[in-house]
């Protein structure tokens, strides 16, 4: 089937509308870019209380080195992709994070070493 360009223009801008698409990006190379650490990042609170893991999540979404931050079950309580340039600005980001804040009581890191896929599709029911 093929659609008009105008066609297809109204129809991504009405999934926008109702909230079905977030927003559109760009997906660059962290290596052409100059970001050669990506961290996953587990990060258990000290207290779990609605405001103080509101706090925390508010923080971490909004620093500009965490890519995805997730609230997660049976284990930590956060889940978060972390993206730096270099260790040194990976020690600058424990510090405004973690360090920093007297509610975090553990974070263990993992670094990756080889990205095999990356994919941030969405698959539709029926598709």
């Amino acid at each position: 089937m093929h659609t008009s360009p105008a066609t297809c223009l109204r129809r991504v801008r009405r999934l926008i509308d109702a909230g079905v698409i977030r927003r559109r990006v760009a997906l660059l190379d962290p290596q052409k870019v100059g970001v050669s650490l990506t961290a996953f990042v587990e990060v258990t609170l000290d207290r779990q209380t609605a405001e103080a893991v509101a706090a925390f999540e508010e923080r971490a979404a909004a620093d500009p080195a965490v890519r995805q931050c997730h609230r997660i079950g049976a284990g930590p309580d956060f889940m978060l992709v972390v993206q730096a340039r270099d260790m040194a600005a990976w020690q600058v980001v424990v510090r405004r994070l973690f360090t920093d804040d007297a509610n975090v009581r553990n974070v263990k890191t993992f670094f990756s070493t080889h990205c095999a896929k990356l994919d941030t599709r969405v698959e539709l029911p029926g598709a």
